[in-house]
């Protein structure tokens, strides 16, 4: 049982140390965290008087999330400004994985004894630091990163925390995420994390910002869940926009959910929303949207419903906007339709 149990710590520390990417030009050294990663993180903080990179990996959020600077052959980062391509050119023999990466590289920069940069790569990612310290932490624990790094969203409103959060494979991101979307966090912050629990964090992210779109006073926070919404992957998203099209107070998150809803007029509910706005939104504004969300439709797939708009619609300034857009489209069948109208 003990050498099972040394074989277990062994195979732990190799994971580990399999996620520290390769770095370049760089002063290396490795530590480990000691009473949780923010008394470390402080420790080095207070300790060090240079600017210098500290990083440390976590398990990552599945999907295809490659995360560093390419071009063609070239496959890491500067880290520090340089002349010259942001592309670090790829070791000969550097291994090429078939599978996604399953870990994220946290990494951030401090200087003056605080935390001035956070950005986040996967392993396979070979980083310049520019010839400043690296330190690289090991036994950083998700839910100890995730709290660090909400700490940093809240205190410094650090974009690159709030996508770091996003991409842990750990469910107190989506608590983090969530105090973040509240309402005591700044709009740029709650934008940033409205944007990544719809975008990465599948069902629960779903249901926390469907909810923010149904129950938040703002209506540009609302107008903002909504695009989020269009970037999940959740069956249910797309109704929660429909809804929204239909049902929300204010003209302007209405029109911008008929907007988003043309980028997936491939789905039947997205037009036949889109159609609904046009005949039964009591407002002329909101119906003019939908107008013009017909014409970004892929494919000129809302053509026909233009010209239908234009022929019909019993309202006339709706008949108007139709026959704008008609007008600067190139389709063939809308020069038709002008064509029969003006003889």
């Amino acid at each position: 049982m003990k050498n099972t149990g040394w074989i277990a710590i062994a195979l732990a520390a190799g994971s580990v140390l399999a996620q520290q990417p390769r770095v370049e030009n760089a002063r290396v050294e490795t530590r480990t965290v000691s009473g949780g990663l923010d008394a470390t993180l402080r420790a080095i903080l207070s300790g060090q008087t240079a600017p210098a990179w500290i990083g440390y990996a976590e398990p990552m959020i599945p999907g295809d999330r490659q995360m560093c600077c390419r071009n063609d052959d070239q496959r890491g980062c500067f880290l520090e400004p340089h002349t010259g391509s942001p592309a670090v050119s790829a070791s000969a023999n550097q291994t090429v994985k078939l599978e996604g990466p399953t870990h994220l590289v946290v990494l951030y920069r401090i200087e003056n004894h605080q935390v001035e940069k956070i950005r986040s790569f996967t392993p396979e990612c070979t980083l310049d630091v520019g010839g400043l310290p690296f330190i690289w932490i090991t036994g950083a624990t998700p839910a100890d990163s995730v709290r660090y790094l909400l700490n940093v969203a809240q205190s410094q409103r650090s974009s690159g925390s709030v996508s770091a959060i996003a991409l842990h494979a750990d469910a107190s991101a989506d608590q983090a995420l969530e105090q973040l979307a509240g309402p005591a966090e700044s709009d740029q912050v709650r934008r940033q994390a409205i944007f990544w629990l719809g975008s990465a964090r599948g069902k629960r992210g779903f249901e926390l910002v469907s909810r923010i779109l149904r129950e938040d006073p703002n209506d540009k926070i609302r107008e903002h869940a909504i695009f989020a919404l269009t970037q999940s992957q959740e069956p249910e998203a797309m109704n929660a926009v429909v809804r929204a099209a239909h049902d929300d107070t204010s003209p302007r998150v209405r029109g911008q959910a008929l907007f988003w809803l043309a980028q997936k007029a491939a789905q039947k509910t997205a037009q036949a929303a889109i159609s609904d706005a046009i005949a039964n939104d009591p407002q002329t504004e909101v119906k003019k949207r939908a107008v013009f969300a017909l014409t970004q439709m892929p494919a000129g797939e809302g053509v026909p419903l233009l010209i239908q708009v234009a022929r019909s619609n019993q309202n006339a300034a709706v008949r108007k906007q139709a026959m704008f857009w008609l007008g600067q489209s190139k389709d063939p069948r809308a020069l038709a339709y002008i064509e029969e109208v003006l003889k």
